[in-house]
C-alpha cells in the first residue's frame, strides 16, 4: 500500500478543480506541484486573452503540466468569449449546414484560439442526439436529432479540435438528448432500452471514438436497466461494460460536474467522488463553486476509501495513469493557426429564410428575453451590436416576455418595420403569445429565431439562425441590413 503522501498525490491526479479569481490561489498551485490532474475554468476566471494566457502559464509553472480546461462548445456555451458572445456558431448551426469539412474547420480554428491562450482540454463537443424538442439543457448544443448526422459531425469536431492540440471530450455519455429534465437540478431519465441506445445515443460516441477522441465525459443520467436508481456516472454497467467494453474506449473518462444535483444532492461531493472512481471514471470535474476545503475533503475521502479497502489502489493508479497520458499528449504544442473567417462563413451558411424578406424601413428590433440555462450562463445574444438604439428587450432578468407587452411594442414601432427576435420560442408559451399578437397586428413582421426553429408563427418572413452566438447575430444583421443576401430559403 502506498504511503499517505503517495496516495494523496494519486488522489490529486484525479481532480479537475475550480477556483475563484483571475490568478491561481496558493492552494491550487500547491496541488499542481503535488500531481493535480487539472483545473476547470469558468467565465469568472477570464477577463481577456492576455490574462488567460498568463493564468495558464502560472498554472503550468507550478509543475506537473496540469490540464487547463473549460467548456468552449462554440455557439451559446462559451467561456473565452463570455463577455461579447462567441465568434463561432454552435453545433445546431453546423448540423443545419451539414458540411463535415466546415465543422472540422470551425473546430480547428476554435481549438487554435484555445491553444493560443493556454487551454489544452476542451470539455466538448456535445455529441448528444437531441430528439426531445423541449430538452431544457441540450437544444442548440447538439448537431441535430438524427444519429447519422450527429455521428459524422462528432467525428469532424473531434478531428478539428485535436488537430489543434486540444484534447476533446465527447459528452454527455451515454446521451442527454432525449431527456426533458436538466441534470443541474434533477436526475434526468433516458427512456431507452439497450437496442435504442445502441442505434441512437451511442452512435455518435462510436464515431468520436473512431476519430480518436482522447476523453469521454459522462452525464448524470438515469438509464433504466443499466444504472439502477442512480446516475450513469456512478454505474459500472455504463462506464465499464458499455463505454469500455461494448464501445472499446480506452481513453480518459471525465465526470460531468459532480456538484450538480443529479450527482451529489443526496450524498455529498466526497462520496460522489469515490463512487465515480469505483464506477470507472478517471478525472473528477467538481463544478464551479467547490474550493479548497471541499477539495481537501474529497481528497481525504478518496484516500480513506483506499485505506479501508473500498476503493482498490489499482483502480486509483489506473485513473491516474489515464490522466497522465492525456496530460503528456496535451503538453505538446500544436501549430494550427486560427481562421478568422470560418465562424462568419458557418453562421451565414446556417441561416434559412421562409417567406419573402421585405424591405425594412427604420426597423424596431424587439428581442424577447429567455432564461439562460445553467450551462449557457449570462452571455450576450441578439442583434444589439448591429442595431444599437433600435433594439428593445422585452421580458426582464431572463423571464420570458408576455403578451401583455404587445400594445406598448406596437405603439413604439408605429409605422416603422418590426423585427421580433426570439430564442427557443417553442419552450415559452408567453413568448409565443406575445409574438402571435404582434404578427396578427403587423403581418409584415419579420421573426428571427436564434434557438431551435421548432415553432413558426404566421409572419412575412421567418429567419432561422440555429445559434445565438455573436457570429450568428452578425450574420442575421447583415441579412436584415442588406449587406449580405446569400441566405438559403426553406
Amino acid at each position: 500500500m502506498p504511503a499517505d503522501r503517495a496516495l494523496e498525490s494519486l488522489a490529486n491526479s484525479t481532480l479537475l478543480v475550480p477556483f475563484r479569481g483571475t490568478t491561481a490561489p496558493r492552494w491550487v498551485l500547491d496541488a499542481a506541484e503535488n500531481g493535480l490532474g487539472g483545473v476547470c475554468l469558468f467565465a469568472f476566471n477570464i477577463t481577456g486573452p492576455e490574462q488567460l494566457r498568463a493564468l495558464s502559464d502560472q498554472l503550468r509553472a507550478a509543475g506537473g503540466d496540469p490540464l487547463v480546461s473549460l467548456d468552449e462548445e462554440g455557439g451559446d456555451v462559451t467561456r473565452v468569449w463570455h463577455s461579447d458572445g462567441c465568434p463561432y456558431p454552435g453545433n445546431a448551426a453546423l448540423g443545419a449546414v451539414d458540411d463535415v469539412d466546415l465543422t472540422e474547420r470551425v473546430h480547428l480554428s476554435l481549438g487554435a484560439e484555445l491553444a493560443a491562450v493556454g487551454i489544452n482540454l476542451d470539455l466538448a463537443p456535445s455529441v448528444d442526439v437531441n430528439t426531445a424538442d423541449d430538452n431544457p439543457v441540450i437544444g442548440t448544443r447538439a448537431f441535430g436529432a438524427d444519429p447519422d448526422l450527429v455521428s459524422r459531425h462528432a467525428a469532424a469536431a473531434v478531428t478539428g479540435l485535436q488537430a489543434a492540440g486540444i484534447a476533446a471530450a465527447a459528452k454527455h455519455f451515454p446521451g442527454h438528448g432525449s431527456t426533458r429534465q436538466d441534470s443541474h437540478h434533477v436526475l434526468p431519465l433516458v427512456d431507452a432500452d439497450l437496442d435504442l441506445l445502441e442505434s441512437r445515443e451511442l452512435a455518435p460516441f462510436r464515431a468520436a471514438i473512431g476519430a480518436g477522441v482522447h476523453c469521454v465525459l459522462t452525464g448524470h443520467l438515469l438509464v433504466p436497466g443499466l444504472t439502477g436508481g442512480g446516475p450513469a456516472t456512478f454505474s459500472p454497467a455504463v462506464v465499464g461494460e458499455l463505454l469500455r467494453g461494448r464501445l472499446g474506449f480506452d481513453g480518459l473518462v471525465i465526470t460531468d460536474a459532480l456538484e450538480m444535483r443529479a450527482a451529489s444532492a443526496d450524498i455529498g461531493l466526497p462520496e460522489a467522488s469515490v463512487r465515480a472512481l469505483l464506477a470507472g471514471c478517471d478525472l473528477l470535474c467538481l463544478g464551479a463553486s467547490q474550493y479548497e476545503d471541499v477539495v481537501a475533503a474529497i481528497r481525504a475521502a478518496i484516500v480513506a476509501a483506499v485505506r479501508e479497502g473500498r476503493l482498490p489502489v489499482e483502480r486509483l493508479e489506473d485513473a491516474a495513469e489515464r490522466v497522465r497520458r492525456v496530460r503528456s499528449w496535451a503538453a505538446e504544442p500544436a501549430a494550427a493557426p486560427p481562421d478568422p473567417s470560418v465562424g462568419a462563413e458557418a453562421a451565414r451558411r446556417a441561416i434559412t429564410v421562409s417567406g419573402a424578406l421585405p424591405a425594412l424601413d427604420r426597423p424596431l428590433v424587439v428581442e424577447c428575453d429567455a432564461p439562460p440555462g445553467m450551462a449557457v450562463g449570462a452571455v450576450p445574444w441578439g442583434l444589439a451590436e448591429g442595431f444599437g438604439p433600435d433594439v428593445v428587450r422585452v421580458g426582464a432578468d431572463g423571464a420570458p416576455a408576455g403578451p401583455e407587452g404587445a400594445d406598448a411594442v406596437l405603439a413604439q414601432a408605429g409605422p416603422r418595420s418590426l423585427v421580433v427576435v426570439v430564442r427557443d420560442a417553442h419552450r415559452y408559451p408567453r413568448t409565443r403569445a406575445l409574438v402571435e399578437r404582434l404578427t396578427a397586428a403587423r403581418p409584415d413582421t419579420v421573426v428571427v429565431e436564434m434557438g431551435l426553429p421548432v415553432w413558426r408563427p404566421e409572419c412575412a418572413a421567418y429567419i432561422a439562425a440555429y445559434s445565438a452566438s455573436r457570429a450568428s447575430g452578425r450574420a442575421v444583421t447583415e441579412l436584415l441590413q442588406g449587406t449580405w443576401t446569400g441566405a438559403s430559403t426553406a
